[in-house]
């Protein structure tokens, strides 16, 4: 149920059945509203990248800022990291398939940013 504002004889007003913990909107903003957090599932969706690719593919984001962003994702599921035995040694992150499910959020997103840049 929703919540609802009701207001008593006395004109103050009270929350029936106020959201106690975060909602499900909310639950998903914390997993994927981070800065950079959708551009880099985004960049993954396609094939597996490199970090160092991955990091000029974001023109923007420091490599701190994306090694923060993939260890979130990674913490959710949402990205493997893989660990290539090259020298010098490489890493490589791909999207996972409950990291997919994400992408179908994102382009709605991309589509309703476009919209509403007249775009």
């Amino acid at each position: 149920m929703r919540a609802r504002v009701t207001e008593d004889s006395k004109g103050r007003r009270n929350a029936l059945e106020p959201c106690e913990k975060p909602c499900a909107i909310e639950r998903g903003m914390r997993i994927l509203g981070g800065k950079w957090t959708g551009s880099i599932l985004w960049h993954l969706k396609d094939e597996p990248v490199r970090f160092n690719d991955l990091a000029r593919m974001i023109n923007g984001a420091s490599k701190k800022m994306i090694t923060e962003r993939l260890r979130h994702l990674e913490a959710h599921g949402l990205i493997n990291r893989t660990v290539l035995s090259t020298s010098p040694v490489s890493v490589h992150y791909t999207i996972t398939d409950h990291g997919r499910t994400a992408l179908n959020a994102l382009d709605a997103l991309r589509h309703w940013a476009d919209e509403e840049a007249g775009g």
